[in-house]
């Protein structure tokens, strides 16, 4: 037993909370370990002691009472985060914050824990087991959740004291912990309210999260709602004759949801856990009407008695099967036989309608405004109605308001919309008017909302959204630290805008560029953009922010274009695009007002490139940051190699500036050999916190917890840097590797050539790269202009573009979306 003094001081703020333990080290409470480690934190991770020896342990001659063996399972649960994928720390580093031990000998470690999370197997009578055990080592004052996914919070808490009730709530995490936003936060009644503000706060501003406040209702808000969707989806499909692809094909992308919809959903969660869920909600609902609609579905129950759960089982309502070839092959459930069959392509001019719509308001609208007696229209309209009016009849039961409702589903299920902001997509009058037609009863919250005047669920105004509460609207609250570049859109705050860009007035005179192309590439109209935006930020502002709210921030340059331009033998004109992308991304950078880039998620080739000029790069926590041009058989040419270069000789303490005593050019070559291996291999971050270990961000760049507050907290360096007396960058010239650096990689090259480990065309690449990172061939040592750079960084881009092998590259990155090997 670990002996150590025990605090007594409770928790006053989020920031206070630097110390946690989670009890259950399965997939859920690793997860949510891991997570923690992620935001600073010291984590005790406690399972139980294991029964049995494994055969490995045997073999050692380890017993029951070794402290190996005793604290085995949350050592392998640590163990495994390095391998884990997705993996659950931002950095691998992070694993040496969590200590692992078990609930008999290290009980005593929760006397000095700021926040315990009881994470063990959904089963009641072992989560109140583990929380009478968590009561008798715990200090007055620690917060005290459970992780569970439906089970009465109440009901788990009875037995303890009032002072543990206080400090007792469920923060329903969503798996996986690290990249999914939603935190259910569900409170008893017993919960003090300054409790439930500071877990909220916590959750949000050192865990990145989005929080709802649930009731203690039956698996709470989104799997309350998601479960019911998945229900009538099925029941739907099978009335009206669909195959599991249409109805995946529909209640995807086309509705403004993921690309796994319906049945790849089902596959993923598991069918087995699919019907737990369902159990939990009819076994405690006391609504005759709720329980017929949450019955097992007789389909369910057969595919999970023939072992079929889904993906961890290896088939469900699809299932992957090699040819014999060897390639994989994806197969479809056939509902009438439950038999497999080859996975069909779906389309029809109602999709096509869907998918050519732009977002997910207008999507939706598409869809439903078909041809009403179209089988597919018919469908998608029943299921998104009987979404819509089971959604309004939760407003009061599993959850206060429509906010409420509307974040758990977009957080909790990526849906793009939530079900109150589509019914107003789609029209309330318009859509309550048919449905009454068709004999459906609408809430009476909603009657009244509509005979009162209000034909929708929320309202704009300025910079403020206003949402249903009975007799009208309320405020929702905007926190501090997020801005919205699409309400600043709409509030007229637009200075500058093309159709692949917008420069926005984020106030306190500093703008921010955003880009909105299709997939956020970059091609003429956004480069036009930038060179309009440095013009105008010259004048008239402080600084400029690069950031969007798209799905990704930037996928690279417009590769269409390029392929289109190189198969066409149009050399000129794709030396034109190299050269204006060039030629902008200077004027970034010697822009005479501070730029900082705060990328998000997928930050790749010309993205980076877009970010390199900036004087900060702000990373998101889920930034996948890469130079990935070698992928598609060229370099980097939009001025990555240059900077990369640039960040070389720094490292190496050799600039223009001046040399450091004893720094000999011979200093540079391992700083360029790590560099030319991130590029060449076309290495990509597995997160924000990651990225500095490709050697891809300077000694400014830094990485942020919290996603949503990154243009904030991006326009507060901006105005930061602008108060110390910004001045812009001067052209500096740059200590290169030359000839001799450059036979250095050269050599590696060709014993990776030789290994068998890349193709000829892979050493012919990395060849150009060497040849553009080192300088060319000039002598080691030599300082060299950012314009001889660009000018080798063209010419080797050109002649790639020239080669076949790369045009078939990038011909299958445009149809496949994945790289070719050739």
């Amino acid at each position: 037993m670990h002996k150590m003094s025990i605090r007594t001081t409770q928790v006053k703020s989020a920031a206070s909370v630097r110390s946690a333990a989670v009890i259950g080290s399965g997939v859920m409470g690793a997860g949510i370990a891991a997570h923690l480690a992620n935001a600073g934190m010291r984590v005790v991770l406690l399972d139980v002691v294991p029964r049995t020896l494994t055969e490995e342990e045997e073999r050692k001659g380890l017993t029951l009472n070794d402290p190996k063996v005793r604290n085995r399972l949350a050592a392998g649960a640590i163990a495994n985060m390095a391998r884990s994928q997705p993996a659950p720390l931002y950095d691998s580093a992070s694993a040496s914050r969590i200590r692992p031990g078990n609930l008999t000998d290290d009980i005593a470690l929760l006397g000095d824990t700021d926040w315990i999370v009881e994470a063990v197997v959904e089963r009641f009578d072992v989560k109140r087991e583990v929380l009478a055990a968590i009561e008798s080592a715990r200090r007055p004052g620690t917060l005290v959740t459970t992780n569970t996914s439906g089970l009465s919070v109440a009901a788990m808490a009875e037995g303890r004291s009032k002072e543990f009730r206080e400090h007792f709530a469920a923060t329903h995490f969503f798996n996986p912990p690290r990249y999914m936003k939603l935190v259910e936060i569900v409170p008893t009644a017993d919960t003090g309210a300054e409790v439930t503000e500071l877990l909220a706060e916590l959750c949000v501003k050192r865990l990145g999260k989005g929080v709802v406040i649930a009731r203690d209702t039956p698996n709470f808000i989104a799997n309350r709602i998601g479960t019911y969707g998945m229900l009538v989806t099925l029941e739907d499909t099978i009335r009206y004759g669909l195959t599991v692809e249409e109805a995946d094909a529909l209640t995807g992308p086309a509705m403004g949801r993921p690309k796994t919809a319906t049945f790849r959903m089902l596959d993923l969660v598991g069918l087995d856990t699919l019907l737990h869920v369902v159990d939990n909600v009819r076994e405690r609902s006391e609504d005759d009407a709720e329980r017929a609609i949450f019955a097992r579905p007789r389909l369910l129950e057969e595919l999970v008695a023939a072992g079929r759960l889904g993906e961890k089982s290896g088939s469900g309502f699809y299932r992957k099967r090699k040819d014999p070839d060897g390639r994989s092959r994806i197969e479809s459930l056939r509902l009438g036989t439950l038999e497999y069959g080859p996975q069909v392509r779906i389309s029809s001019p109602v999709i096509d309608a869907a998918k050519a719509a732009k977002g997910a308001a207008a999507k939706a609208k598409a869809l439903l405004a078909a041809n009403p007696k179209d089988c597919y229209a018919q469908f998608a309209w029943s299921t998104v109605k009987r979404t819509l009016l089971y959604a309004a009849a939760q407003v009061g039961v599993i959850a206060e308001t429509v906010v409420d409702i509307d974040r758990a589903m977009k957080w909790g299920f990526n849906w793009e919309l939530g079900p109150f902001e589509l019914w107003d997509a789609i029209g309330v009058e318009k859509s309550v008017a048919r449905m009454k037609e068709e004999g459906e009863s609408i809430p009476d919250w909603v009657e009244k909302r509509l005979a009162e005047g209000h034909s929708s669920f929320y309202q704009a105004a300025e910079l403020k959204r206003f949402y249903a509460v009975p007799g009208g609207f309320a405020e929702e609250n905007q926190e501090a630290d997020v801005i919205s570049l699409s309400a600043l859109k709409g509030a007229g705050r637009t200075v500058l805008g093309t159709q692949g860009a917008s420069l926005i007035d984020i106030g306190d005179d500093v703008v921010c560029l955003e880009f909105h192309s299709q997939n956020n590439a970059i091609g003429g109209e956004i480069l036009s953009a930038i060179r309009q935006s440095v013009a105008e930020v010259s004048r008239n502002w402080r600084g400029l922010v690069l950031a969007n709210e798209g799905r990704n921030f930037c996928v690279g340059a417009n590769l269409m274009l390029l392929l289109m331009e190189a198969q066409a033998g149009e050399w000129d004109e794709v030396e034109d695009i190299i050269r204006f992308f060039q030629d902008s991304m200077l004027r970034l950078k010697r822009l005479d007002r501070p730029v900082v880039a705060a990328p998000h998620r997928m930050t790749l080739g010309g993205g980076v490139e877009a970010c390199l000029p900036a004087d900060v790069i702000l990373l998101s926590p889920e930034t996948y940051f890469g130079l990935v041009e070698t992928g598609v058989g060229l370099i980097p040419a939009g001025g990555g190699c240059k900077e990369a270069a640039i960040m070389a000789a720094e490292r190496a303490g050799l600039s223009a500036a001046g040399v450091r005593s004893g720094v000999t050019p011979g200093d540079l070559q391992p700083h360029l050999n790590a560099l030319f291996e991130t590029i060449a291999m076309a290495k990509t971050s597995t997160s924000g916190h990651d990225a500095a270990k490709l050697g891809l961000l300077r000694p400014q760049d830094r990485a942020i917890v919290r996603q949503d507050a990154r243009i904030a907290e991006a326009k507060r360096l901006v105005l930061e840097l602008d108060r110390a007396g910004y001045s812009a960058p001067v052209e500096e010239r740059v200590a290169v590797a030359g000839r001799e650096g450059k036979a250095v990689l050269a050599m590696g090259v060709q014993a990776m050539r030789l290994g068998g480990h890349i193709s000829k065309h892979d050493a012919l690449i990395a060849g150009k790269l060497a040849h553009v990172l080192a300088g060319g061939d000039v002598r080691q040592g030599a300082m060299v202009s950012e314009k001889y750079l660009l000018d080798l960084e063209c010419e080797a881009f050109l002649s790639l573009c020239g080669e076949s092998k790369t045009q078939e590259r990038m011909s299958h990155m445009l149809s496949k979306g994945k790289p070719l090997r050739n």
